[in-house]
């Protein structure tokens, strides 16, 4: 496309959680299937810096992009539907924003003027806006506005919005999500909620060009019409959102209700290619109609909050798909494992998946399930903490470390088989210190890890202080746990596995966030592979622990 970067922008009305950012992505992806270069970016409104500190019950999964930016959740679909990394610039807090005002006043940048929310604030939002626009390389930049309009927090956003409106005419849009709630009593969705959310997006400045109405049931004969006469909008731009089975659904629903067509039509596109879908269908087709299934445990501390593991999730259900099979996932709670109940709680599942985490909470109940699932010779994959675990439990069980340890759970142990990285150990803040980001990554050659990459040197993304402390690693890999993957530049230990087992495999990075519809990660797909071909056999006695077979 030819000509200026147009700005869209997604804001959400009467209650959360609508779905902004699956709506987001989904526009993104059908605009992309044009032909068109689309990035997305996430306005939150929260004073944090950024969702680093934030505990996953409090806003779920902290994302990590290539640039070691710890970012909202929602970055995460942004890469798994576009194949497209994002960075830094396509997440903004408040915190960032005022934190940058702040430091430009105290430099003097502001010639002594007097400092306000408009137009300091509102003018480094809109800076921060067209950032990703300056670079020249994207037709569409997608803006989601995360909250709900009429918070307080989200006034400068909807403020900046309104400005650029009007400074950029014909180059700007405005999507608004918001709800048709359905009453049982009556048997229909009513539209006053959604009048109200508009009205208030009004109040502020902001006409909406397309109204997105998340619904359970289907919209009733002239409902369209209706909100079409009540907004102020179009009756073509009043798109019906139903509940989907899958989230990938998404993009072919919004299709159907031709949303893409009706938002380059706003924006002054009068000819676009047409929609290929074909490998998105693909993916659908492999997804919805698998020729097996198979059973995994999910184990870690998070487990009733399942956004904590969103990118885990998806890309085991993205590894499912390559393989064409149903991955039922158990969400296992690693505070209620123990050695007496571990076998009700893991057994006849075909693989183990031990998760990420901080602090010492449940550490137990994941070295409990390691030691099953290296004994059961049950396929295991462990991320960062659980790859950390994995390390524990052979300390303790093979090598005879009774009181092998991380130094973030036991800073006096005698075994310190995990401990805190050199460089982390001036650190103070905890915001934005670890290490963050894509580092690289040696492979041995004839190992686990290789066979699966197929490559000598992979890059990665990491988010830890701690990590394999050296000392140990020759005798480790005396008894059978080999060091498969190491960072060339300091040594450190990235990959684990164990010589006589038939899938055990940890790492110390984070490979979910790499998986993606188009390219699901090598190694969950390996995993769900090895989990499916595995035989879980039942506990020969009430212990729960089975010894390894010889």
């Amino acid at each position: 496309m030819t000509g200026s970067t147009k700005y869209i922008f997604v804001t959400g009305g009467v209650t959360s959680s609508l779905g902004k950012g699956i709506i987001s992505a989904s526009l993104a992806k059908l605009l992309q299937a044009r032909g068109f270069t689309v990035t997305i970016q996430k306005l939150d409104p929260y004073i944090n810096v950024d969702p680093g500190t934030l505990n996953p019950y409090e806003h779920g999964e902290c994302f990590v992009t290539e640039d070691g930016a710890e970012t909202d959740l929602d970055l995460g679909h942004y890469e798994r539907f576009l194949d497209v990394p994002t960075s830094q610039a396509n997440n903004v807090t408040t915190g960032r924003i005022y934190q940058n005002v702040i430091t430009k006043e105290r430099r003097g940048e502001y010639l002594g003027k007097t400092v306000q929310v408009i137009p300091h604030i509102t003018d480094e939002i809109k800076r921060h806006i067209q950032a990703l626009g300056r670079k020249g390389i994207y037709d569409f930049v997608i803006t989601e506005v995360g909250g709900t309009v009429g918070d307080i927090e989200s006034l400068p956003y909807i403020e900046a919005i309104r400005q650029l409106r009007w400074e950029k005419g014909r180059d700007c849009l405005v999507v608004h999500l918001t709800l048709l709630p359905f009453l049982h009593t009556t048997g229909e969705l009513k539209t006053k909620p959604t009048q109200h959310s508009v009205k208030e997006l009004l109040s502020l400045g902001v006409q909406p060009d397309v109204l997105v109405c998340r619904t359970e049931h289907p919209m009733q004969r002239g409902m369209k019409d209706k909100i079409a006469l009540f907004c102020n909008v179009d009756t073509e731009a009043v798109i019906e959102s139903r509940d989907a089975e899958t989230i990938y659904d998404v993009p072919l629903m919004m299709q159907e209700e031709k949303l893409d067509e009706v938002v380059l039509r706003r924006l002054g596109l009068t000819s676009f290619p047409e929609a290929d879908l074909e490998s998105w269908k693909d993916f659908l087709r492999r997804y919805k109609q698998p020729k097996g299934e198979v059973n995994v445990a999910l184990v870690g501390k998070y487990v009733e909050l399942k956004d904590a593991y969103k990118s885990i999730k998806e890309a085991l259900e993205h590894a499912g798909a390559a393989n064409e099979l149903k991955v039922h996932i158990r969400w296992v709670h690693s505070e209620k494992i123990n050695e007496k109940n571990i076998a009700r709680h893991l057994g006849g599942v075909g693989g183990i998946l031990v998760a990420p985490g901080f602090g010492h909470r449940g550490i137990e109940g994941k070295i409990a399930a390691i030691r099953f699932a290296r004994e059961n010779r049950i396929p295991f994959f462990g991320i960062c903490l659980g790859m950390q675990c994995a390390v524990i439990e052979f300390g303790r069980h093979v090598l005879g470390l009774a009181e092998a340890n991380s130094t973030e759970m036991a800073p006096e142990t005698p075994d310190p088989v995990i401990a805190m990285m050199e460089e982390q150990k001036t650190v103070a803040d905890k915001g934005g210190t670890m290490r963050l980001g894509a580092y690289p990554c040696q492979l041995v050659e004839g190992t686990l890890a290789h066979r699966i990459y197929k490559r000598k040197q992979v890059s990665e993304r990491h988010r830890h202080r701690y990590e394999f402390n050296n000392a140990y690693l020759k005798r480790y890999e005396q008894a059978g746990m080999q060091a498969t993957g190491i960072n060339p530049q300091g040594k450190l230990v990235e990959i684990v596995e164990l010589k006589d087992h038939p899938f055990f495999i940890g790492t110390q990075f984070h490979p979910e966030y790499r998986s993606t519809v188009a390219k699901p990660h090598p190694l969950f797909i390996a995993f769900v592979k090895a989990a499916q071909q595995s035989h879980s056999p039942a506990p020969a006695n009430g212990s729960g622990t089975v010894k390894a077979e010889a």
